[in-house]
């Protein structure tokens, strides 16, 4: 495992922050939380931001794909990791009909992408160029996807990125939905310990990244023409035969939020987190085994000189 250091939050103020009511601070703001750590994370240090201002937070599991349909509602008043690679037709569906509003990006350099641990490089001769998995695909074969390749996908209720790229590139992998991230971790450690073949789809920030050499497979140019027109790429009779578009991460909330807690949706459209900042804090949490809670309150107390302005400014 790498050595996790503590670094420093990024929180910056967008544009020219004032001064905001606090609105209805007798009721609580709920922030939803989904499947992933770095979320947890995201999500608690925002939580956090608020409680500092004066304001009661309950955080409600929501799961990533479903949350829009509560968020328009109002049971939930904001979500604060989206990722566009990920976005649900429902997230547009709701923006466009005005009951849910996005309150700006998270500002997180991120990147996904069909993956493996650095070791299979040697077992796969060819790496990290796509064309090699054409050759190699059974390698990564077990006794659920022969004669083909297995490839861990994204847990079911993130949709199937991984899929549609071994469709699109026309590679003979069929592709397994992980059972969560935990699930994905696993893979990636049972994968390194035995010197294992792994292909998976994968994300940064995380740390496990770094604690398990995590190379990204080298693959297209994500450009919208791919997603669209099959003349596009390798493929000419398929869409999807690229890399992930890049990712943009951004926040959301309910349409009601700005009249009923001005403050506070200005502190949260203000709030951004920088991946060096975000990915020793997953690391503190999955691999040193610190809660959640814990974890960033430590943060928070060593830090206040940090995160104190965003609230300041939106509050004094």
């Amino acid at each position: 495992m790498k050595k996790l250091s503590v670094s420093l939050l990024a929180i910056a103020v967008a544009g020219s922050a004032h001064a905001a009511d606090m609105g209805a601070v007798d009721e609580p703001i709920k922030l939803a939380i989904n499947e992933w750590t770095g979320q947890h994370v995201t999500t608690h240090v925002a939580g956090e931001m608020l409680k500092a201002a004066g304001y009661n937070v309950e955080y409600v599991t929501a799961g990533m794909m479903n949350q829009f349909q509560a968020l328009a509602d109002g049971d939930i008043d904001a979500t604060l990791e989206i990722w566009s690679s990920n976005v649900s037709d429902e997230y547009a569906k709701k923006v466009d009909e005005g009951t849910v509003v996005e309150i700006g990006d998270l500002g997180l350099n991120a990147k996904e992408g069909i993956a493996y641990p650095a070791h299979v490089a040697d077992l796969c001769p060819g790496l990290p160029a796509w064309e090699a998995l054409k050759e190699c695909a059974q390698v990564f074969a077990t006794a659920e996807t022969l004669p083909g390749g297995r490839l861990v996908d994204y847990p079911a209720d993130w949709g199937t990125p991984g899929a549609d790229r071994m469709t699109g590139l026309e590679l003979p992998f069929k592709a397994v939905p992980a059972g969560s991230e935990g699930a994905l971790i696993a893979e990636l450690r049972a994968s390194t310990e035995r010197k294992s073949p792994l292909l998976i789809t994968f994300w940064q920030p995380h740390w496990a990244m770094s604690a398990y050499d995590v190379q990204f497979v080298e693959l297209p140019a994500g450009e919208e023409a791919c997603f669209n027109d099959p003349s596009w790429g390798p493929n000419p009779n398929a869409i999807n035969d690229c890399d992930f578009s890049p990712s943009r991460i951004f926040k959301a909330g309910w349409s009601g939020m700005a009249d009923k807690w001005p403050a506070a949706y200005e502190i949260l459209t203000n709030y951004q987190l920088a991946v060096e900042d975000q990915q020793p804090m997953m690391g503190a949490i999955d691999v040193d085994g610190g809660a959640v809670e814990e974890v960033v309150a430590t943060w928070m107390a060593e830090n206040e000189g940090k995160w104190r302005p965003v609230v300041d400014a939106a509050t004094q």
